[in-house]
């Protein structure tokens, strides 16, 4: 059996070691990262081409079934996995590991896009807290691709993230190069050390990079939270690396 898992998260990377040798396992990762963290398997590098390009990969490459094990927000691969895996007649499963869900005490402010995260900041009230600059500091949290929203806005920005980013980006910013997972601890300290007003995030759930909500939380600093996109309709969904599995040796 050969299945095709769409990568790059750690639940892909589980995924496939959970499966490798007794399945045939290729790991497909983006090439957005310079230097991924390469799971058991196979691994191919880069995109297919859309829908086209992944359906003749699939034939070409006999693949069983295909797993989207990518980032929750990667609304495009999923949506050509869909669509190729229905033109190729081969059985697809979504892994997505739980949102997010805010607790007692959390200062959350859901919005439906990146752009609308960049509006939501004006009006979140600078200067709430004391000592903290009335045009603001946030730790933006949401990946160096989607910079170009908030590259006309006037508050400083700490944004973290595994590689460099490019221009656009907001003309105060500072970049911090990490990659998690995250301490609660270092995460308090970060918000300390720069002064935070507000952190922007994305719903990506999972452990690894969920201490800097608690840290908001404790420090009471508003949540500006970009809800995740909808998986492809009629997609079936794993919420865990071992349902995963199950529906691959069932």
């Amino acid at each position: 059996m050969h299945v095709l898992v769409l990568g790059g998260t750690a639940e892909a990377r589980a995924l496939a070691a959970a499966l490798h040798p007794e399945v045939r396992v290729t790991s497909s990762l983006a090439g957005r990262v310079a230097a991924p963290r390469l799971p058991a398997g196979d691994v191919r590098i880069g995109g297919f081409g859309g829908v086209e390009g992944l359906v003749d990969w699939v034939r070409a490459h006999h693949v069983d079934a295909v797993i989207d094990a990518t980032h929750p927000f990667a609304e495009r691969i999923s949506f050509n996995a869909a669509r190729a895996a229905a033109t190729a007649h081969v059985p697809l499963l979504a892994l997505r590991r739980p949102g997010w869900v805010p607790v007692e005490g959390d200062d959350w402010h859901p919005v439906g896009s990146l752009a609308e995260a960049a509006r939501a900041l004006d009006g979140l009230g600078w200067g709430h807290l004391p000592g903290r600059s009335p045009r603001g500091r946030v730790f933006l949290t949401t990946g160096r691709m989607g910079l170009a929203a908030f590259a006309h806005c006037p508050q400083w920005f700490l944004v973290r993230s595994v590689d460099a980013p490019e221009a656009p980006m907001p003309a105060r910013t500072e970049v911090l190069l990490d990659r998690g997972p995250f301490t609660l601890d270092g995460e308090r300290g970060l918000l300390r050390a720069h002064r935070v007003d507000v952190l922007v995030t994305k719903d990506s759930g999972g452990a690894a990079t969920a201490p800097k909500l608690r840290a908001a939380r404790e420090a009471g600093i508003p949540v500006v939270v970009v809800r995740r996109p909808p998986v492809p309709e009629g997609v079936r969904v794993a919420a865990t690396v071992e349902a995963a599995a199950a529906w691959v040796h069932g």
